[in-house]
């Protein structure tokens, strides 16, 4: 493969240990990723097929969760296996709102043990699903779209507060995003909700987004604003971390293009897919000048390093970086080196 971008001479190049995990981190990765669930660019609905998966999660043990839109369903695929395992929804593809169907389900976030919470896209809701169950338990959302504070309008991005158990759902559609405190069954407003648009009170079609306890804030793939804004829960207004603050479009490394995902490692660094730019971004701690770390900028594809709609990022314990592709339905593994 072609190498667009000479990460082995990036000056900004880290190298430090984690203490959780052992494994020393560098930030450079392969530019060439590995298939690790579906193949490439082919839609189905058998174990070695995704239709337009939108996010995914990966738990200890390096095992990923695709969240299989198309197919209605949650699929695993364990280290080293060619097919997938269906641990909620319906393997079949079926639909429905009873609680043991999903309908195109458009998030995840996964407990210690494994449990799956799942943004329930086209149900406007949200399911808990425990290990080996069949059937889900609602804890938000009525299942009809909607604005009040129990209701969501075409939710795409979920995140949970490990600690608390608290909840935090994109309301996209909503320009919103609520809060549900365990146990709650109705959420409460803390960024957003004054229409769409890019006034520093308003969100503008926001898509995945990260619970930091370190700040007590949401940092939010701001998707048509094109930005990445940080929420401190309490304030009325979200501060830039990068792109545009007046919702300019770019593919520079300053810009970004309808982001819909971001991500932090233990070091305070950033990640983001730029699904319009067809790239993940890479963000120093506190920088504001991205680096391609997979992907090329501007070039869809179906060969292994491009993307085609990037639409979630993830990272492992080993620090390795998996991409969830929309259109080319698949994911790739980005292994550090």
């Amino acid at each position: 493969m072609l190498v667009f971008y000479n990460r082995s001479s990036d000056a900004n190049n880290q190298s430090a240990n984690s203490s959780s995990t052992g494994v020393q981190f560098r930030s450079r990765w392969n530019s060439t990723g590995i298939v690790v669930a579906g193949v490439t660019n082919t839609l189905g609905v058998g174990s070695l097929y995704l239709n337009y998966p939108l996010s995914l999660g990966v738990d200890s043990s390096n095992a990923v969760y695709v969240v299989d839109g198309g197919n209605h369903r949650i699929q695993q695929w364990l280290p080293n296996t060619a097919s997938g395992t269906t641990v909620a929804g319906q393997s079949n593809a079926a639909t429905g709102s009873a609680l043991n169907f999903l309908n195109y389900p458009t998030d995840i976030a996964l407990d210690a043990s494994g449990n799956m919470y799942i943004l329930d896209g086209g149900n406007n809701r949200v399911v808990y699903w425990a290990v080996g169950a069949s059937v889900g338990v609602l804890i938000a959302g009525t299942g009809v779209a909607g604005s009040a504070s129990n209701q969501f309008n075409q939710p795409l991005g979920l995140a949970r507060d490990s600690i608390s158990g608290t909840l935090y759902i994109a309301d996209s559609l909503n320009h919103r995003v609520m809060q549900y405190l365990s146990g709650a069954s109705t959420g409460i407003l803390v960024a957003g909700g004054n229409g769409n648009g890019t006034n520093s009170n308003q969100l503008y079609y926001p898509r995945g987004l990260l619970y930091d306890a370190s700040t007590n804030s949401l940092l939010i793939a701001n998707n048509r604003a094109h930005n990445i804004v940080r929420w401190v829960l309490g304030s009325s207004t979200w501060t830039l971390i990068v792109g545009s603050s007046t919702g300019v479009i770019g593919n520079t490394p300053q810009l970004l293009s309808y982001p819909t995902d971001v991500i932090l490692d233990p070091f305070g660094n950033m990640y983001v897919s730029d699904e319009g730019n067809q790239r993940i971004q890479y963000f120093l701690a506190g920088q504001t000048n991205g680096s391609t770390v997979a992907g090329v900028t501007g070039i869809t594809s179906t060969a292994l390093g491009f993307f085609n709609t990037p639409s979630s990022v993830v990272m492992d314990s080993q620090y390795s970086l998996y991409v969830v592709e929309y259109i080319n339905a698949r994911v790739q593994k980005f292994v550090q080196y």
